[in-house]
Protein backbone atom coordinates (compact mmCIF):
# COMPACT_ATOMS: atom_id res chain seq x y z
CA UNK A 1 0.00 0.00 0.00
CA UNK A 2 1.13 3.41 -0.62
CA UNK A 3 3.65 4.92 2.27
CA UNK A 4 5.21 8.30 2.45
CA UNK A 5 8.90 8.37 1.12
CA UNK A 6 10.47 8.62 4.64
CA UNK A 7 8.95 4.92 5.04
CA UNK A 8 9.37 4.06 1.94
CA UNK A 9 13.41 4.84 2.24
CA UNK A 10 14.07 3.44 5.52
CA UNK A 11 12.23 0.21 4.17
CA UNK A 12 15.08 0.02 1.20
CA UNK A 13 17.51 1.01 3.83
CA UNK A 14 16.60 -1.74 6.23
CA UNK A 15 17.27 -4.38 3.63
CA UNK A 16 20.80 -3.32 2.49
CA UNK A 17 22.85 -1.51 5.42
CA UNK A 18 25.39 -4.03 5.18
CA UNK A 19 24.94 -3.74 1.08
CA UNK A 20 26.03 -0.34 -0.37
CA UNK A 21 23.42 0.49 -3.26
CA UNK A 22 23.17 1.45 -6.66
CA UNK A 23 25.21 4.60 -8.70
CA UNK A 24 22.85 6.95 -10.23
CA UNK A 25 24.24 8.25 -13.99
CA UNK A 26 22.07 6.86 -16.55
CA UNK A 27 24.37 6.85 -20.14
CA UNK A 28 23.31 6.76 -23.64
CA UNK A 29 27.22 5.25 -24.17
CA UNK A 30 29.47 3.30 -22.18
CA UNK A 31 32.17 5.30 -21.79
CA UNK A 32 35.64 5.17 -23.15
CA UNK A 33 37.30 4.15 -20.23
CA UNK A 34 35.98 2.55 -16.69
CA UNK A 35 34.97 5.52 -14.17
CA UNK A 36 34.58 4.55 -10.46
CA UNK A 37 32.23 6.15 -8.32
CA UNK A 38 31.75 6.35 -4.30
CA UNK A 39 28.96 4.32 -3.68
CA UNK A 40 26.09 4.71 -1.10
CA UNK A 41 22.82 3.20 0.27
CA UNK A 42 20.39 5.35 -0.66
CA UNK A 43 21.51 6.53 -4.79
CA UNK A 44 18.94 4.28 -6.55
CA UNK A 45 16.45 5.80 -4.52
CA UNK A 46 17.63 9.49 -4.77
CA UNK A 47 17.93 8.88 -8.82
CA UNK A 48 14.33 7.25 -9.23
CA UNK A 49 13.13 10.50 -6.50
CA UNK A 50 14.97 12.99 -9.14
CA UNK A 51 14.28 11.48 -11.90
CA UNK A 52 10.74 11.74 -11.15
CA UNK A 53 10.53 14.99 -10.84
CA UNK A 54 11.78 15.74 -14.47
CA UNK A 55 9.83 15.03 -17.87
CA UNK A 56 10.25 11.42 -18.98
CA UNK A 57 12.94 11.05 -21.83
CA UNK A 58 12.83 7.85 -23.48
CA UNK A 59 16.03 5.44 -23.01
CA UNK A 60 18.32 6.27 -26.13
CA UNK A 61 19.34 3.37 -28.66
CA UNK A 62 22.86 3.12 -30.42
CA UNK A 63 22.41 0.12 -31.85
CA UNK A 64 24.71 -0.16 -34.65
CA UNK A 65 23.86 -0.84 -38.40
CA UNK A 66 26.02 -3.81 -38.56
CA UNK A 67 24.16 -5.34 -35.62
CA UNK A 68 20.97 -4.70 -36.96
CA UNK A 69 22.03 -6.29 -40.08
CA UNK A 70 22.08 -9.38 -38.40
CA UNK A 71 19.82 -12.29 -38.84
CA UNK A 72 17.67 -13.29 -36.46
CA UNK A 73 19.55 -16.59 -36.00
CA UNK A 74 22.94 -15.22 -36.27
CA UNK A 75 21.80 -12.01 -33.00
CA UNK A 76 20.99 -15.64 -31.64
CA UNK A 77 23.94 -17.47 -32.18
CA UNK A 78 26.36 -14.13 -30.46
CA UNK A 79 27.90 -15.63 -27.48
CA UNK A 80 29.80 -14.49 -24.57
CA UNK A 81 33.21 -15.57 -24.43
CA UNK A 82 33.47 -17.09 -20.81
CA UNK A 83 37.20 -16.36 -20.83
CA UNK A 84 36.00 -12.72 -20.76
CA UNK A 85 33.56 -13.26 -17.46
CA UNK A 86 34.05 -10.61 -15.30
CA UNK A 87 34.85 -12.60 -12.14
CA UNK A 88 36.69 -15.71 -14.03
CA UNK A 89 39.67 -15.28 -11.97
CA UNK A 90 38.67 -14.35 -8.84
CA UNK A 91 36.85 -18.03 -8.07
CA UNK A 92 33.56 -16.27 -6.74
CA UNK A 93 30.48 -18.49 -6.76
CA UNK A 94 28.73 -16.74 -9.43
CA UNK A 95 29.85 -15.71 -13.03
CA UNK A 96 28.04 -12.57 -15.50
CA UNK A 97 27.57 -12.38 -18.74
CA UNK A 98 26.41 -9.26 -21.23
CA UNK A 99 24.38 -9.33 -23.63
CA UNK A 100 24.54 -7.43 -26.52
CA UNK A 101 21.77 -5.08 -28.00
CA UNK A 102 20.25 -6.19 -31.13
CA UNK A 103 17.08 -8.11 -33.12
CA UNK A 104 13.97 -7.41 -30.63
CA UNK A 105 16.34 -5.47 -28.11
CA UNK A 106 16.95 -2.27 -29.30
CA UNK A 107 17.09 -0.35 -26.04
CA UNK A 108 20.79 0.00 -24.44
CA UNK A 109 20.94 -0.33 -20.78
CA UNK A 110 23.75 0.50 -18.34
CA UNK A 111 25.81 -2.21 -16.33
CA UNK A 112 27.91 -1.61 -13.36
CA UNK A 113 29.96 -3.36 -11.11
CA UNK A 114 30.01 -2.30 -7.06
CA UNK A 115 32.98 -3.83 -5.20
CA UNK A 116 33.86 -2.60 -2.20
CA UNK A 117 31.82 0.75 -2.16
CA UNK A 118 32.40 1.69 -5.62
CA UNK A 119 30.40 1.65 -8.57
CA UNK A 120 32.39 0.56 -11.73
CA UNK A 121 30.71 1.03 -14.82
CA UNK A 122 31.54 -1.79 -17.52
CA UNK A 123 32.25 -1.18 -21.30
CA UNK A 124 31.73 -4.24 -24.04
CA UNK A 125 34.20 -4.86 -26.54
CA UNK A 126 33.38 -7.35 -29.74
CA UNK A 127 36.62 -8.81 -28.64
CA UNK A 128 34.15 -9.78 -25.31
CA UNK A 129 31.68 -12.42 -27.54
CA UNK A 130 31.94 -15.06 -30.14
CA UNK A 131 30.54 -14.04 -33.59
CA UNK A 132 29.66 -15.97 -36.38
CA UNK A 133 32.82 -16.48 -38.39
CA UNK A 134 30.47 -15.22 -42.00
CA UNK A 135 29.74 -12.45 -40.02
CA UNK A 136 32.43 -10.79 -37.61
CA UNK A 137 32.54 -6.91 -36.27
CA UNK A 138 34.03 -4.46 -37.67
CA UNK A 139 37.50 -3.89 -36.03
CA UNK A 140 36.36 -0.70 -34.30
CA UNK A 141 32.99 -1.78 -33.58
CA UNK A 142 30.75 -0.38 -30.75
CA UNK A 143 28.70 -2.89 -28.53
CA UNK A 144 25.73 -1.46 -26.86
CA UNK A 145 24.06 -4.05 -24.11
CA UNK A 146 20.50 -4.81 -23.52
CA UNK A 147 20.57 -7.14 -20.08
CA UNK A 148 23.15 -9.60 -18.63
CA UNK A 149 22.79 -13.50 -17.43
CA UNK A 150 24.46 -14.63 -14.29
CA UNK A 151 25.65 -18.44 -13.60
CA UNK A 152 26.28 -20.87 -10.85
CA UNK A 153 27.08 -24.49 -9.77
CA UNK A 154 23.41 -25.10 -9.91
CA UNK A 155 23.24 -28.74 -11.15
CA UNK A 156 26.75 -29.59 -10.59
CA UNK A 157 29.86 -28.78 -8.93
CA UNK A 158 31.29 -28.97 -12.52
CA UNK A 159 29.29 -26.94 -14.60
CA UNK A 160 28.41 -23.47 -14.64
CA UNK A 161 24.89 -23.17 -15.10
CA UNK A 162 23.04 -20.18 -15.95
CA UNK A 163 19.81 -19.32 -13.78
CA UNK A 164 18.95 -16.25 -14.07
CA UNK A 165 18.96 -13.33 -16.94
CA UNK A 166 17.25 -9.53 -17.03
CA UNK A 167 16.60 -8.91 -20.87
CA UNK A 168 13.90 -6.52 -22.42
CA UNK A 169 11.98 -4.11 -20.78
CA UNK A 170 11.80 -4.77 -17.01
CA UNK A 171 11.45 -8.38 -17.91
CA UNK A 172 13.41 -11.38 -16.15
CA UNK A 173 13.47 -14.96 -15.51
CA UNK A 174 15.14 -17.48 -13.45
CA UNK A 175 15.32 -21.20 -13.10
CA UNK A 176 15.77 -23.67 -10.18
CA UNK A 177 17.81 -27.19 -10.35
CA UNK A 178 17.24 -29.30 -13.01
CA UNK A 179 14.28 -27.03 -14.69
CA UNK A 180 14.28 -25.22 -17.97
CA UNK A 181 13.40 -21.30 -18.73
CA UNK A 182 9.84 -21.32 -19.14
CA UNK A 183 8.00 -18.15 -18.23
CA UNK A 184 8.76 -14.49 -16.95
CA UNK A 185 8.34 -11.84 -14.39
CA UNK A 186 8.07 -7.88 -14.67
CA UNK A 187 9.43 -4.99 -12.90
CA UNK A 188 6.03 -3.70 -13.15
CA UNK A 189 2.79 -3.72 -15.30
CA UNK A 190 1.21 -0.29 -15.98
CA UNK A 191 -2.41 -0.26 -18.08
CA UNK A 192 -2.61 -4.36 -18.96
CA UNK A 193 -5.30 -5.11 -21.06
CA UNK A 194 -6.81 -1.59 -20.61
CA UNK A 195 -8.56 0.19 -23.37
CA UNK A 196 -5.83 2.86 -23.89
CA UNK A 197 -3.07 0.06 -24.04
CA UNK A 198 -0.53 -0.84 -21.68
CA UNK A 199 2.76 0.91 -21.03
CA UNK A 200 6.09 -1.02 -20.43
CA UNK A 201 8.66 0.23 -18.09
CA UNK A 202 11.73 -0.50 -18.47
CA UNK A 203 15.35 -0.85 -16.50
CA UNK A 204 17.52 1.46 -17.94
CA UNK A 205 20.43 0.44 -15.33
CA UNK A 206 21.54 -2.11 -13.34
CA UNK A 207 24.34 -2.23 -10.25
CA UNK A 208 25.48 -5.73 -9.59
CA UNK A 209 27.56 -6.38 -6.51
CA UNK A 210 30.48 -8.80 -6.55
CA UNK A 211 29.57 -11.50 -4.28
CA UNK A 212 31.71 -12.40 -1.37
CA UNK A 213 33.61 -16.23 -1.80
CA UNK A 214 31.25 -17.40 0.24
CA UNK A 215 27.92 -16.04 -0.53
CA UNK A 216 25.10 -17.94 -1.34
CA UNK A 217 23.06 -14.79 -2.76
CA UNK A 218 22.91 -12.27 -5.90
CA UNK A 219 22.09 -8.43 -5.02
CA UNK A 220 21.37 -6.54 -7.89
CA UNK A 221 19.98 -2.95 -8.01
CA UNK A 222 17.73 -1.90 -10.94
CA UNK A 223 16.39 1.84 -12.23
CA UNK A 224 13.24 1.18 -13.43
CA UNK A 225 11.35 4.01 -16.56
CA UNK A 226 8.58 4.44 -17.77
CA UNK A 227 6.39 7.78 -19.20
CA UNK A 228 4.19 6.95 -15.73
CA UNK A 229 6.32 5.92 -13.13
CA UNK A 230 10.32 5.59 -11.96
CA UNK A 231 11.72 2.69 -9.60
CA UNK A 232 14.26 2.03 -7.52
CA UNK A 233 14.25 -2.26 -7.05
CA UNK A 234 16.71 -4.49 -5.35
CA UNK A 235 16.41 -7.81 -6.10
CA UNK A 236 18.71 -10.95 -3.39
CA UNK A 237 18.36 -13.72 -5.59
CA UNK A 238 19.48 -17.42 -4.12
CA UNK A 239 19.99 -20.39 -6.60
CA UNK A 240 19.28 -23.73 -5.61
CA UNK A 241 16.39 -26.62 -6.01
CA UNK A 242 14.34 -23.36 -5.47
CA UNK A 243 15.31 -20.45 -7.02
CA UNK A 244 14.05 -17.41 -4.69
CA UNK A 245 14.37 -13.99 -4.99
CA UNK A 246 13.16 -11.15 -2.71
CA UNK A 247 12.35 -8.15 -4.58
CA UNK A 248 11.87 -4.56 -2.67
CA UNK A 249 10.66 -2.08 -4.77
CA UNK A 250 9.86 2.02 -4.00
CA UNK A 251 7.91 3.99 -6.66
CA UNK A 252 7.47 7.44 -7.63
CA UNK A 253 5.09 8.34 -10.19
CA UNK A 254 5.28 11.29 -12.45
CA UNK A 255 1.54 11.03 -12.56
CA UNK A 256 -1.49 8.95 -11.05
CA UNK A 257 -1.22 5.29 -11.63
CA UNK A 258 -4.75 3.54 -11.30
CA UNK A 259 -4.20 0.77 -13.14
CA UNK A 260 -0.69 -0.93 -12.31
CA UNK A 261 0.11 -4.33 -11.03
CA UNK A 262 3.01 -5.81 -8.67
CA UNK A 263 4.24 -8.67 -9.41
CA UNK A 264 3.25 -9.39 -12.74
CA UNK A 265 4.25 -12.80 -14.01
CA UNK A 266 4.17 -13.55 -18.26
CA UNK A 267 3.79 -17.23 -19.61
CA UNK A 268 2.76 -18.51 -22.43
CA UNK A 269 -0.81 -21.15 -22.37
CA UNK A 270 -1.71 -22.61 -25.98
CA UNK A 271 -3.83 -25.71 -25.20
CA UNK A 272 -4.04 -28.74 -22.97
CA UNK A 273 -6.48 -32.04 -22.98
CA UNK A 274 -9.36 -29.54 -22.06
CA UNK A 275 -9.29 -27.55 -25.14
CA UNK A 276 -7.13 -28.27 -27.51
CA UNK A 277 -10.01 -29.16 -30.33
CA UNK A 278 -9.68 -26.03 -32.14
CA UNK A 279 -5.88 -26.56 -32.63
CA UNK A 280 -4.51 -29.12 -34.75
CA UNK A 281 -1.26 -29.97 -33.41
CA UNK A 282 0.64 -33.30 -32.98
CA UNK A 283 1.20 -32.26 -29.07
CA UNK A 284 -1.24 -33.40 -26.11
CA UNK A 285 -0.44 -30.17 -24.70
CA UNK A 286 1.51 -27.06 -25.06
CA UNK A 287 2.14 -24.69 -22.47
CA UNK A 288 4.89 -22.88 -19.93
CA UNK A 289 2.25 -23.01 -17.35
CA UNK A 290 -1.31 -24.58 -16.78
CA UNK A 291 -2.89 -22.43 -13.82
CA UNK A 292 -3.10 -19.96 -11.50
CA UNK A 293 -2.93 -21.05 -7.38
CA UNK A 294 -3.63 -18.61 -4.73
CA UNK A 295 -3.83 -18.77 -1.41
CA UNK A 296 -6.15 -16.12 -0.18
CA UNK A 297 -5.97 -14.31 3.18
CA UNK A 298 -8.31 -16.92 4.53
CA UNK A 299 -6.41 -20.00 3.94
CA UNK A 300 -8.91 -20.59 0.95
CA UNK A 301 -6.35 -22.99 -1.81
CA UNK A 302 -7.82 -21.91 -5.12
CA UNK A 303 -6.82 -23.35 -8.70
CA UNK A 304 -7.96 -21.79 -11.79
CA UNK A 305 -6.63 -23.65 -15.33
CA UNK A 306 -5.84 -21.43 -17.82
CA UNK A 307 -7.42 -20.90 -21.08
CA UNK A 308 -6.35 -19.83 -24.62
CA UNK A 309 -9.84 -17.64 -24.97
CA UNK A 310 -11.74 -16.57 -28.60
CA UNK A 311 -11.77 -13.63 -26.69
CA UNK A 312 -9.76 -11.33 -24.45
CA UNK A 313 -10.86 -12.64 -20.56
CA UNK A 314 -9.62 -10.60 -17.61
CA UNK A 315 -10.30 -12.61 -13.94
CA UNK A 316 -10.24 -11.08 -10.65
CA UNK A 317 -9.81 -13.01 -7.78
CA UNK A 318 -9.98 -11.95 -3.83
CA UNK A 319 -10.23 -8.67 -2.22
CA UNK A 320 -6.86 -8.19 -0.60
CA UNK A 321 -3.63 -9.53 -0.67
CA UNK A 322 -3.18 -13.11 -0.63
CA UNK A 323 -0.70 -15.10 1.32
CA UNK A 324 0.46 -16.50 -2.34
CA UNK A 325 -0.40 -16.66 -6.16
CA UNK A 326 1.29 -17.83 -9.13
CA UNK A 327 1.10 -19.18 -12.22
CA UNK A 328 1.95 -22.99 -12.03
CA UNK A 329 3.68 -25.71 -14.54
CA UNK A 330 1.46 -29.08 -13.09
CA UNK A 331 1.94 -30.58 -16.10
CA UNK A 332 5.38 -33.18 -15.31
CA UNK A 333 5.57 -35.86 -17.74
CA UNK A 334 7.49 -35.70 -20.93
CA UNK A 335 4.29 -37.90 -22.21
CA UNK A 336 1.86 -34.36 -21.39
CA UNK A 337 3.72 -32.84 -24.06
CA UNK A 338 5.66 -35.29 -26.60
CA UNK A 339 8.11 -32.48 -27.26
CA UNK A 340 11.57 -33.44 -26.71
CA UNK A 341 12.78 -30.16 -27.88
CA UNK A 342 10.68 -27.69 -25.87
CA UNK A 343 10.76 -29.56 -22.67
CA UNK A 344 7.68 -28.37 -21.02
CA UNK A 345 7.64 -30.77 -18.68
CA UNK A 346 10.81 -29.00 -17.31
CA UNK A 347 9.41 -25.31 -17.16
CA UNK A 348 9.57 -24.08 -13.78
CA UNK A 349 6.77 -22.48 -11.90
CA UNK A 350 6.71 -19.44 -10.03
CA UNK A 351 5.14 -18.18 -6.51
CA UNK A 352 5.10 -15.24 -5.23
CA UNK A 353 4.64 -14.36 -1.40
CA UNK A 354 3.99 -10.66 -0.67
CA UNK A 355 6.27 -10.00 2.05
CA UNK A 356 4.42 -6.23 4.83
CA UNK A 357 0.86 -5.66 3.73
CA UNK A 358 0.36 -4.69 0.29
CA UNK A 359 -3.19 -3.35 1.44
CA UNK A 360 -6.53 -4.32 -0.46
CA UNK A 361 -6.57 -5.27 -4.09
CA UNK A 362 -7.01 -8.36 -6.36
CA UNK A 363 -5.18 -11.17 -8.28
CA UNK A 364 -5.73 -10.49 -11.55
CA UNK A 365 -5.57 -12.83 -14.45
CA UNK A 366 -5.25 -11.87 -18.33
CA UNK A 367 -5.87 -14.27 -20.95
CA UNK A 368 -4.77 -13.72 -24.55
CA UNK A 369 -6.19 -15.35 -27.51
CA UNK A 370 -3.33 -16.97 -29.06
CA UNK A 371 -2.91 -19.13 -32.15
CA UNK A 372 1.21 -19.62 -31.05
CA UNK A 373 3.54 -20.87 -28.90
CA UNK A 374 5.94 -18.35 -29.00
CA UNK A 375 3.89 -15.27 -27.77
CA UNK A 376 3.22 -15.17 -23.92
CA UNK A 377 -0.26 -14.43 -23.54
CA UNK A 378 -1.10 -14.88 -20.17
CA UNK A 379 -0.43 -12.29 -17.68
CA UNK A 380 -0.56 -11.94 -13.49
CA UNK A 381 -0.51 -9.97 -11.05
CA UNK A 382 -1.86 -8.00 -7.83
CA UNK A 383 -3.62 -5.04 -8.31
CA UNK A 384 -4.08 -2.57 -5.71
CA UNK A 385 -7.64 -1.43 -5.22
CA UNK A 386 -5.85 2.40 -4.70
CA UNK A 387 -4.52 4.37 -6.43
CA UNK A 388 -1.09 5.70 -6.57
CA UNK A 389 -0.95 9.54 -6.60
CA UNK A 390 1.38 11.81 -8.94
CA UNK A 391 4.40 12.81 -6.32
CA UNK A 392 3.44 10.05 -3.78
CA UNK A 393 6.18 7.01 -2.84
CA UNK A 394 5.22 3.50 -2.47
CA UNK A 395 7.33 0.50 -1.55
CA UNK A 396 6.38 -3.29 -1.71
CA UNK A 397 8.07 -6.01 -0.67
CA UNK A 398 7.80 -9.86 -2.00
CA UNK A 399 8.98 -12.62 -3.06
CA UNK A 400 9.06 -14.95 -6.24
CA UNK A 401 10.37 -18.59 -5.91
CA UNK A 402 11.34 -20.41 -8.99
CA UNK A 403 10.54 -24.20 -8.12
CA UNK A 404 8.55 -27.09 -9.98
CA UNK A 405 5.14 -26.34 -7.83
CA UNK A 406 4.64 -25.13 -4.27
CA UNK A 407 3.45 -27.51 -1.77
CA UNK A 408 0.23 -27.48 -0.75
CA UNK A 409 -1.09 -28.12 3.13
CA UNK A 410 -0.51 -32.22 3.51
CA UNK A 411 -3.94 -33.68 2.94
CA UNK A 412 -5.47 -31.49 0.97
CA UNK A 413 -6.49 -32.82 -2.28
CA UNK A 414 -4.93 -31.21 -5.99
CA UNK A 415 -6.64 -30.84 -8.74
CA UNK A 416 -4.12 -32.79 -10.91
CA UNK A 417 -6.67 -32.69 -14.62
CA UNK A 418 -9.53 -31.30 -15.51
CA UNK A 419 -11.88 -32.67 -18.61
CA UNK A 420 -15.00 -30.77 -20.37
CA UNK A 421 -16.62 -32.48 -23.43
CA UNK A 422 -20.07 -32.57 -25.22
CA UNK A 423 -23.22 -34.99 -23.46
CA UNK A 424 -24.33 -37.68 -25.71
CA UNK A 425 -27.19 -35.99 -27.08
CA UNK A 426 -24.95 -33.02 -27.42
CA UNK A 427 -26.44 -30.47 -25.29
CA UNK A 428 -24.94 -30.17 -21.89
CA UNK A 429 -21.23 -29.90 -20.91
CA UNK A 430 -19.49 -32.53 -18.95
CA UNK A 431 -16.75 -32.03 -16.76
CA UNK A 432 -14.58 -34.39 -14.94
CA UNK A 433 -12.07 -32.79 -12.17
CA UNK A 434 -9.59 -35.30 -10.64
CA UNK A 435 -7.91 -35.00 -7.37
CA UNK A 436 -5.12 -35.97 -5.97
CA UNK A 437 -3.21 -36.19 -2.00
CA UNK A 438 -6.80 -36.73 0.07
CA UNK A 439 -7.00 -40.54 -0.41
CA UNK A 440 -9.32 -42.28 -2.88
CA UNK A 441 -11.94 -43.14 0.07
CA UNK A 442 -15.48 -40.94 -1.23
CA UNK A 443 -17.01 -42.20 1.80
CA UNK A 444 -19.24 -38.93 3.75
CA UNK A 445 -17.63 -37.02 1.57
CA UNK A 446 -19.66 -34.27 -0.40
CA UNK A 447 -19.11 -32.50 -4.22
CA UNK A 448 -20.01 -28.17 -3.17
CA UNK A 449 -20.50 -26.74 -6.50
CA UNK A 450 -21.98 -23.74 -8.14
CA UNK A 451 -22.61 -22.08 -11.47
CA UNK A 452 -23.08 -18.39 -11.96
CA UNK A 453 -25.35 -19.07 -14.79
CA UNK A 454 -27.02 -22.34 -16.51
CA UNK A 455 -28.10 -25.52 -14.63
CA UNK A 456 -26.11 -28.09 -12.85
CA UNK A 457 -26.59 -31.99 -13.04
CA UNK A 458 -25.71 -35.58 -12.36
CA UNK A 459 -23.31 -34.44 -9.76
CA UNK A 460 -20.74 -37.59 -8.85
CA UNK A 461 -17.85 -37.86 -6.66
CA UNK A 462 -16.04 -41.53 -7.47
CA UNK A 463 -12.93 -43.39 -6.24
CA UNK A 464 -10.14 -43.09 -8.69
CA UNK A 465 -7.62 -46.00 -7.47
CA UNK A 466 -5.72 -45.56 -10.95
CA UNK A 467 -4.55 -42.49 -9.15
CA UNK A 468 -5.13 -43.40 -5.37
CA UNK A 469 -7.53 -40.02 -5.79
CA UNK A 470 -11.19 -38.98 -6.35
CA UNK A 471 -13.10 -37.83 -9.25
CA UNK A 472 -15.53 -35.31 -9.66
CA UNK A 473 -18.12 -35.08 -12.20
CA UNK A 474 -21.01 -33.12 -13.59
CA UNK A 475 -23.05 -31.46 -16.34
CA UNK A 476 -23.84 -28.03 -17.10
CA UNK A 477 -26.82 -26.94 -18.89
CA UNK A 478 -25.76 -23.30 -20.04
CA UNK A 479 -29.08 -22.57 -21.48
CA UNK A 480 -28.87 -19.41 -23.24
CA UNK A 481 -25.99 -18.37 -21.51
CA UNK A 482 -22.61 -16.86 -22.90
CA UNK A 483 -20.38 -17.83 -19.88
CA UNK A 484 -20.55 -19.72 -16.64
CA UNK A 485 -18.66 -19.39 -14.12
CA UNK A 486 -18.05 -22.64 -11.81
CA UNK A 487 -16.83 -23.43 -8.74
CA UNK A 488 -16.05 -26.97 -7.17
CA UNK A 489 -14.26 -28.23 -4.04
CA UNK A 490 -15.17 -31.81 -2.31
CA UNK A 491 -15.70 -30.98 1.39
CA UNK A 492 -16.14 -33.34 4.52
CA UNK A 493 -18.47 -31.68 7.46
CA UNK A 494 -18.20 -28.77 5.94
CA UNK A 495 -14.28 -28.63 6.16
CA UNK A 496 -12.73 -28.22 2.70
CA UNK A 497 -10.96 -31.40 1.79
CA UNK A 498 -9.67 -30.27 -1.89
CA UNK A 499 -8.34 -26.95 -2.79
CA UNK A 500 -11.03 -25.02 -4.52
CA UNK A 501 -11.63 -25.64 -8.28
CA UNK A 502 -12.44 -22.69 -10.56
CA UNK A 503 -13.23 -22.83 -14.29
CA UNK A 504 -14.74 -19.86 -16.70
CA UNK A 505 -16.56 -21.86 -19.46
CA UNK A 506 -17.72 -19.78 -22.40
CA UNK A 507 -20.21 -20.84 -25.56
CA UNK A 508 -16.75 -20.64 -27.63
Amino acid sequence: MPVSFAKSFAAIALCCLALPAAAAVRRSRPASAPTARRFTCDTVIAQAKHSAAAPYTPQQTHVPAWINRLSPAEYRSIRFDPQADIWRTANLPFRLELLPAGFNFQTEVGISIVDDGVVRDLAATPAMFNFSKSNPPPPTAYLPLSGFRMLSHLNSRRVWDEFLIYQGASYFRAVARQLVYGLSARGLAINTAEPAGEEFPAFTHFWIERPLKQATEAVIYALLDSRSTTGAYRFTVKPGAETTMDVDLTLFPRTALRSYGIAPLTSMFLFDETNRGRLDDYRPEVHDSDGLQITSRDGEHIWRPLANPANLQISTFTTEAPLGFGLIQRSRRQRDFEDLNAQYEKRPSAWVQPRGNFGPGTVELVEIPSGRETNDNIVAFFRPARPLPAGAAAHYAYRVSWLAQPKLPKGLGEVVATRSGASLDGKRRVFQVDFVGAGDDVEGLRVALSASAGRLSHVMLLSNPAIHGMRASFELDPKNADLSELRLQVTSNGSPVTETWLYRWTAR
